[in-house]
């Protein structure tokens, strides 16, 4: 099977990092690269005592340090994870098989669940999963996995697209080629919905995406 790498972009995820990573510590991910954007917490240190490579970027947001780690990583498959999404073996394994069997797949994600027992979350990401399955294109806390000749090819992430460099760059590498929605789902923080409430932040995300969405398709 081809190599991939793993790319967590970091900023104070000492809380989180250490699942995510061990996770991702088997023979199916051969490299890991944390990207910090000046943690003032442990995350550098947890990151290099877990054996990843690390990258101090202390400029730039998620979409800069996503694609600093991209220049360094030398796998042909690209996995760009958010530092409290946990991927299960089993849906690295079926990820691997699906982009080493042909078909012109050229990426995609994974389905999602919370570690929350909200009901809007639950709908929520049965949404995902659809949107997923109908439309090829996926969010950063889904896991995103991409052939690295086509990261190159699109660019990257773009750098001045935030908040939504993920769902930008779903967009673009679905126009560029096939992707594939992995089952089973990875395991991702609710905090950002604690935060500001489940139904507000979901809304919130809801229009955001509707517009980048517009914009990357009339790209």
């Amino acid at each position: 099977m081809e190599k991939l790498s793993g790319i967590i972009p970091t900023l104070n995820e000492a809380s989180h990092l250490p699942s995510t990573v061990k996770a991702l510590r088997n023979s199916l991910v051969q490299e890991v690269i944390v990207v910090d954007g000046g943690s003032s917490d442990r995350t550098v240190e947890i990151a290099r005592e877990s054996g990843c490579g690390v990258i101090d970027l202390e400029e730039g947001g998620r979409a800069t340090q996503m694609n600093r780690g991209a220049e360094v990583a030398t796998g042909s498959l690209l996995l760009f994870l958010h530092a409290d999404t946990v991927v299960p073996s089993l849906a690295l394994k079926r990820m691997k098989i699906a982009m080493s069997g042909g078909g012109g797949l050229v990426g995609g994600g994974f389905t999602r669940r919370f570690d929350s027992p909200s009901r809007v979350l639950a709908i929520t990401s049965r949404l995902a999963g659809l949107r997923g399955r109908m439309f090829g294109v996926f969010l950063g806390d889904q896991g995103i996995f991409v052939r690295k000749d086509a990261f190159d090819i699109l660019g990257g992430y773009d750098e001045d697209v935030s908040p939504g460099e993920d769902l930008d760059f779903s967009v673009r590498m679905r126009a560029l080629g096939k992707t594939k929605l992995i089952t089973p789902p990875v395991l991702t923080s609710a905090r950002r919905f604690d935060d500001a409430g489940a139904w507000t932040q979901t809304m919130t995300d809801w229009k955001i995406g509707k517009e980048l969405y517009a914009a990357a398709k009339s790209r």
